[in-house]
């Protein structure tokens, strides 16, 4: 109990060093910031929310000094907690909050579970599952899972939706993992 609140406090710490650092840092830029500064940010903001999870997705759109966040979360004050960040950023004028709270439903409770399960079970895949924010996300809405994100090859694409398909009660899968190369810069 005493090495968790140990461990606890460290991450905390490191935390707040690493956002003091990065707010000394915004201080110092100019006041039209750049849309790939402003990009950078928008994600800092978003990925670093208390409640965003594996199974919330998260996107966003920079056009000029409008940002469009977009995705699903499980949590409706996730909703607004990222409006609230993306509109505190520098050179952030106009935020267009078009993220959807996903339903309560105790059988899409059981489905994420479930699918979380049987993902990180699959040879190979628990790596995309691992820290705070996992590059494999498991969207469920009434029943249908959608499977978002970054995985490293193909076969790990394939893995990914064969192990969501095969959880029960799963009416369908969607796939829109992306794999890493196909990133921009």
């Amino acid at each position: 109990m005493k090495t968790i609140k140990i461990q606890l406090v460290t991450m905390i710490t490191a935390l707040a060093i690493a956002t003091l650092s990065a707010t000394s840092a915004l201080a110092a830029t100019p006041s039209t910031p750049t849309q790939g500064r402003v990009a950078k940010q928008v994600r800092h903001e978003l990925v670093t929310l208390p409640y965003y999870g594996v199974f919330d997705n998260l996107a966003f759109k920079v056009e000029g000094s409008s940002v469009t966040l977009y995705g699903q979360v499980v949590h409706a004050t996730t909703r607004s907690d990222a409006q609230a960040r993306v509109s505190r950023i520098a050179g952030v004028t106009r935020v267009v909050n078009n993220i959807e709270v996903l339903p309560l439903s105790s059988l899409d409770n059981s489905i994420r579970a479930r699918t979380y399960r049987a993902i990180v079970r699959t040879a190979g895949l628990n790596r995309y599952m691992m820290g705070v924010n996992p590059s494999l996300h498991i969207v469920v809405s009434r029943g249908r899972v959608t499977l978002e994100g970054v995985v490293s090859t193909n076969a790990d694409r394939q893995l990914a939706f064969m192990a969501a398909n095969g959880v029960s009660g799963v009416f369908s899968v969607k796939n829109n993992l992306r794999l890493d190369r196909e990133m921009p810069s």
